[in-house]
């Protein structure tokens, strides 16, 4: 039985500024198997977080194959893009994109409602185990940083995805809380949800399974 998740056969991505080819993701070949916790590490700059975007169907490569839960990016339309997004991946971002206007609840229900499941009692539940079950009817503005990056990503698992990608997650977190996010990340991981995370700092993914370590756009090494 195959238990890739994701692949990546010799993707590359480019971007013209003026006159200049800048090659953002050079030749990258990568597999990632059901259940691993893998950190892509490098400085800025490296690639990493469009490599992310690609693999999150976000950014299209200039050339290369990508395949996510058994459907090739490459060569699908944006509709079925779109459906893979909503059902296969969640998404948590450095910059939480929780909206301001909503309470604590109705931000995690959202993408349920974009897909036409929404589920109170599912929000709940993710709440409950993020921690939060008592804020939820606060606004983000009322939250913490570490409580905001909580909310961001009991939003990601509404869809119960497969596949959590977790762009810089802690980035604007005190040490504290980011090892808090992390060691949740980690008890996600351990139910059995496939996650990628890219991050610059090295201290904090020593609980993840897999690293992989990218420097000009390249694949420099694994550990």
């Amino acid at each position: 039985m195959n238990n890739t998740i994701i692949k990546l056969e010799h993707v590359s991505k480019e971007y013209h500024r003026g006159t200049e080819t800048v090659h953002a993701v050079n030749d990258v070949s990568l597999s990632i198997n059901k259940g691993e916790f893998v950190a892509i590490l490098g400085h800025s700059g490296s690639g990493k977080t469009t490599l992310l975007n690609i693999i999150g169907c976000l950014d299209h490569p200039t050339s290369g194959d990508v395949e996510v839960n058994g459907i090739k990016i490459s060569s699908s339309p944006e509709k079925e893009l779109t459906i893979l997004r909503k059902k296969t991946i969640g998404f948590v971002f450095q910059q939480f994109f929780l909206i301001p206007t909503l309470t604590v609840l109705q931000n995690v229900q959202l993408p349920a409602l974009f897909a036409s499941k929404a589920d109170e009692g599912k929000a709940k539940e993710l709440l409950t185990m993020v921690g939060l079950e008592k804020r939820l009817s606060h606004l983000p503005g009322q939250l913490s940083g570490g409580e905001m990056q909580r909310v961001a990503i009991a939003r990601s698992l509404i869809n119960d995805p497969p596949v959590l990608l977790a762009d810089e997650p802690t980035g604007n977190l005190d040490s504290r809380n980011a090892d808090n996010i992390m060691n949740l990340l980690s008890e996600l991981n351990d139910k059995g949800i496939t996650i990628v995370i890219v991050t610059h700092n090295h201290d904090l993914v020593k609980n993840c399974s897999r690293h992989v370590f990218m420097e000009d756009g390249k694949l420099k090494h694994e550990s």
